[in-house]
């Protein structure tokens, strides 16, 4: 089984998470992407304006669409509220899935991130990493990251996906009273609608 996490606040899940799995699903053949909502994101501290339950139901939903995706609720909120993190989750799926290869999805933007992560050393340990191009954040040069030649071998890159969608942008468009089927699919677009999210 080659299986990724695809973590996130996915607020709300759109056309752009949805392009980015699908991609990694064919250019990697991947059984499975776990859509996981992040329940306290350690580098997101000013939190999420809809609730952990609502996000993962909208997950759901737009994960209907390719039999290979799956919602993961591997990422809840904490019963303490401390944070969630990505070297903890990864270690949890892999004793969960021992002989499963594993990959972690992400953007570049994150990825770039890398050494503000909670133990960035393990990360490259417990999965791959499949890093996704986005605008403005060159792929070319990983030198800064100072990863070995073995870590370098365990990130992938993947230049395929051109949706960008500005998360920002979109919740303000709902928040005006837009249905964003442009960017939504229409099951995500009528639970916003029904719970009354981002108003």
């Amino acid at each position: 089984m080659r299986v990724a996490l695809f973590g996130g606040s996915f607020d709300p899940p759109h056309h752009g998470h949805i392009a980015i799995a699908t991609a990694a699903a064919d250019v990697f053949d991947l059984d499975s992407v776990l859509f996981a909502p992040v329940g306290h994101q350690p580098l997101k501290p000013e939190g999420v304006p809809a609730p952990f339950a609502d996000r993962l139901a909208m997950v759901e939903l737009a994960c209907r669409q390719d039999p290979r995706f799956a919602v993961s609720d591997l990422d809840a909120p904490r019963p303490d509220g401390s944070p969630n993190y990505t070297v903890e989750t990864l270690a949890t799926l892999h004793e969960s899935m021992p002989d499963a290869r594993l990959f972690n999805l992400v953007g570049a933007d994150s990825f770039l991130d890398l050494p503000r992560w909670h133990e960035p050393e393990r990360l490259l340990d417990l999965a791959e990493w499949i890093v996704v191009s986005r605008p403005g954040f060159p792929l070319a040069d990983l030198s800064p990251l100072g990863l070995t030649p073995h870590q370098k071998g365990r990130v992938h890159l993947l230049q395929t996906v051109h949706e960008d969608v500005a998360a920002t942008n979109l919740r303000a468009r709902l928040e005006a009273g837009d249905p964003c089927l442009d960017v939504l699919c229409p099951a995500v677009s009528a639970y916003i609608e029904a719970h009354q999210l981002y108003r």
